[in-house]
């Protein structure tokens, strides 16, 4: 799995969020006298602080999203994990994480450049929304690998689940420079249930898709 870098992009995001915020708090000292003129500035820094408050909201969000493929990123796949982990803690529900990692990207990306390397992750990606439900969750860890938060799901159903996201991923083809080209997918699972931790579960869901890598490796 992937360390998590700060891009100059995140770090950016992250001061305009510190910049916004610092301006929100400045609206909120109000005019010591009274009457109309100090009613109209009321409204004005009212208005400004929605504006200021909204302007936190945006790039919150975009801090936590892949920009390419319009999924969550690293980041914002971390925090809805958390927020399912207590939530699976507290009412006893079920979930399972799939860790799945795209094969053969790099050659592609080699080959044909990254602009292909892109239409290949995007097209893996209709293919997970195809897959999963509304309620589920889709994340970017990085690179070529992806995570996804199943909910209300025995271990079976989740590790049928893989093999289906691997098997319809396995028949993805492309045309890049009149060359037929193909890719693939391995995937791995770890349960997510009333004791387990967020953290533990994808590096175990992440151990099992390179498990299943090479296995798939050594069939070829």
């Amino acid at each position: 799995m992937q360390k998590k870098t700060r891009t100059p992009a995140a770090k950016s995001v992250k001061r305009s969020m510190k910049l916004a915020l610092r301006g929100s708090k400045a609206l909120v000292s109000l005019p010591k006298s009274r009457g109309p003129a100090a009613a109209l500035t009321i409204r004005r820094l009212e208005v400004q602080l929605t504006e200021a408050q909204a302007k936190i909201a945006e790039l919150r969000a975009s801090a936590e999203t892949d920009f390419l493929l319009d999924i969550l990123n690293r980041r914002g796949f971390a925090r809805e994990l958390t927020r399912a982990v207590a939530f699976i803690a507290r009412y006893g529900a079920t979930g399972a994480l799939i860790v799945l990692d795209v094969d053969r990207l790099k050659p592609i990306n080699d080959a044909f450049g990254h602009a292909a390397g892109d239409i290949v992750l995007k097209a893996v990606v209709g293919v997970l929304r195809r897959h999963v439900r509304a309620s589920d969750v889709i994340g970017r860890l990085g690179g070529d690998e992806f995570v996804l938060l199943l909910w209300n799901v025995s271990e079976a159903d989740a590790r049928a689940k893989a093999q289906v996201l691997e098997a319809a991923i396995d028949q993805l083809t492309f045309v890049f420079r009149d060359i037929n080209v193909s890719a693939g997918a391995s995937a791995g699972v770890a349960l997510l249930g009333p004791e387990a931790d967020g953290e533990a579960a994808l590096v175990q869901a992440d151990k099992a898709m390179y498990v299943r890598k090479t296995a798939r490796r050594a069939k070829v």
